[in-house]
């Protein structure tokens, strides 16, 4: 959820925590601030409602003249508890002004170390948890103790989840820890960094360092010391900038999101050169430690929102295919699922530090399961957790409805069943051959997707911009791409939308439908979905057919049939995407920073 930043330098420290905090704001936009320590001691503390950027002209009055900063906090916050005020904003501070503390997560017992440290003297100035951290830090903060001492007694008394960074503005130093939330911290040239991203340091470091739970780092004039849990004090191994991190964020629209729908094509492309070379003979599954097919039993995904549509369509792959038994959970309703053995188990989260899929996994037996991630961040805490991990090389991705992330998950998981079905008793040779070359063909899928729809996806926008609410429809393979259509268009628009199975139409949801109700139905081949759509129009509803094929002779329309690929007509989501994206644009929504939403959900 919020992006935190930290660095401490010879100058421009402000500046250097501002600029790294605006390439997290897709984290959290609610509100922003820094904290920096000024070379006599005292502290520059800004904070805004209006966004990262808006933040540049108090940094810049901050640092002019002689007023250098050597140590600066920053962050962007999506709010969990507190109203979204000014006075709420990070960093908060401690009675006196000297300690400042940047935090993600969710401290659950705040009310009770509240009203002790209130009971204790100290006052406190917001509504939220993050301020029981700086007093407890104030409170342990005494002559002789330095600054990670301090936070090291805070965390102790801590319940919940925190990646916090600590600012000493008398002396400079940084403390940084983490519990259950992301925090990296990397040395460039110019100084050192913490930040919740990799993305947030890269034009300046080439390599980091990521904290486990309960590790501390702290920073000062003197040194770096690292306090790993458990005891011990040698820093993390470090972990190189991964090269899709450094990948061009730009293109022909001036939003983010536009820019990653049309990058869909180049990135399905990356994940065929890199993985497909992989899938015969079953090198790429034999190359990730996998144990063989044939000693799976079922498959179980597990993931959330748009991680967990991809998945689905996954999941296709070894249930058509390969004849095995699959289930799809819900993250944050898998508390108290049974697992069985020889299960391969496939979590799939965008950033890999989605709170509710590592809380699921708490659960998940040390033996007889099989854990693989498939995430868009090597490096997380997922990835760490997980006994195989396929980067879905996505590359950055800053639109928090995610679109470009969803393809490459879809892509990845795809190639990596077919190379473990092409070596398994359980496969169908010609079936096999026929996804292989969908497979091939999806980059050019998508991009005549793109063409296609470009015109007709705004012409539909301006004409349903004033309705109420969308129905999605799909069959087989096809379903999830309308759940994923549905998901993206509430998610810009604010619009109600449900998805359904076509065939469970005359069960309830048909009474959705009245004249010129807007109904998106994903073809992927299945000939019932002409009776769905009659059945539609019968009702005055408004059909949108996307994925049919089409023959036109003469004046005549023809639909032909099609057999798609085990994971399902993947083109179809393009449009969806386009829709939800014109839609809200003609709406005046933000398109990269939908309302109440974050990219990363770190906290459950």
């Amino acid at each position: 959820m919020c992006g935190i930043t930290a660095y401490r330098g010879p100058s421009s420290a402000a500046s250097r925590a501002r600029s790294a905090l605006e390439r997290l704001e897709y984290r959290g936009y609610d509100s922003a601030g820094i904290a920096a320590r000024h070379d006599d001691g005292t502290a520059l503390h800004v904070r805004t409602l209006d966004g990262v950027a808006s933040l540049t002209d108090a940094v810049r009055s901050g640092e002019s003249g002689t007023d250098a900063t050597t140590a600066a906090i920053g962050h962007t916050r999506w709010a969990t508890h507190g109203t979204v005020s000014e006075r709420n904003a990070h960093p908060i501070e401690d009675c006196s002004g000297r300690l400042f503390v940047v935090h993600n997560g969710i401290i659950e017992n705040a009310d009770l170390l509240r009203a002790r440290l209130v009971a204790d003297g100290h006052r406190f100035a917001t509504d939220v948890d993050t301020e029981v951290i700086v007093h407890l830090i104030e409170q342990a903060l005494h002559p002789g103790a330095g600054l990670g001492d301090a936070v090291a007694d805070a965390v102790a008394r801590l319940e919940g989840s925190w990646a916090i960074v600590a600012l000493d503005a008398r002396s400079g130093a940084l403390a940084g820890a983490a519990h259950g939330s992301p925090l990296l911290f990397a040395e460039g040239e110019e100084g050192v960094y913490f930040a919740s991203d990799v993305g947030a340091v890269t034009p300046v470091v080439d390599a980091f360092r990521v904290l486990e739970d309960d590790d501390i780092v702290e920073v000062d004039a003197g040194d770096v010391r690292w306090r790993r849990a458990g005891g011990g004090s040698r820093p993390r191994g470090l972990w190189p900038v991964p090269p899709t991190t450094t990948l061009a964020r730009t293109g022909r629209h001036r939003d983010h999101m536009g820019n990653e729908i049309d990058e869909q094509p180049a990135v399905a492309s990356r994940v065929l050169d890199v993985l497909a070379p992989g899938i015969a003979e079953g090198l790429l599954w034999r190359g990730m430690g996998l144990p063989p097919l044939d000693e799976i039993d079922r498959v179980t995904i597990l993931g959330c929102g748009t991680s967990l549509h991809a998945g689905r369509a996954v999941a296709g792959v070894f249930s058509r295919l390969g004849g095995l038994p699959t289930r799809a959970l819900i993250a944050s309703e898998a508390a108290h699922e049974v697992w069985e053995p020889r299960t391969l188990v496939i979590a799939l989260s965008q950033s890999g530090e989605t709170a509710d899929v590592l809380r699921a996994l708490d659960r998940l037996p040390d033996r007889g399961c099989t854990l693989l991630a498939i995430t868009n961040t090597p490096f997380s805490t997922l990835a760490r957790r997980a006994d195989a991990t396929l980067d879905c090389l996505a590359g950055p991705e800053i639109g928090v409805a995610a679109t470009k992330t969803f393809v490459a998950q879809v892509l990845t998981g795809a190639c990596l069943a077919l190379s473990g079905l092409s070596v398994s008793s359980r496969t169908d040779a010609v079936a096999l051959e026929g996804d292989l070359r969908a497979l091939a063909a999806t980059p050019d899928a998508l991009s005549a997707a793109l063409d296609a729809w470009r015109g007709p996806a705004a012409e539909r926008a301006a004409e349903f911009v004033d309705a109420p609410g969308f129905l999605f429809l799909g069959r087989g393979s096809g379903l999830v791409y309308a759940a994923e259509g549905a998901l993206k268009l509430k998610e810009l628009s604010y619009r109600w939308t449900e998805h359904q199975p076509a065939g469970e139409l005359k069960h309830g949801p048909l009474a959705l439908v009245d004249v010129g109700t807007p109904v998106f139905v994903v073809d992927n081949g299945d000939p019932r979905l002409d009776v769905d759509i009659a059945e539609i129009l019968a009702r005055g509803g408004r059909v949108l057919r996307v994925g049919e094929r089409m023959l036109h002779v003469g004046g005549l329309a023809m639909h032909l049939p099609r057999t798609g690929p085990s994971w399902g007509p993947l083109e179809t989501v393009v449009p969806l995407q386009m829709f939800a994206r014109e839609l809200a644009l003609r709406l005046r929504r933000d398109v990269d920073k939908p309302r109440n939403l974050a990219k990363s959900v770190t906290v459950s």
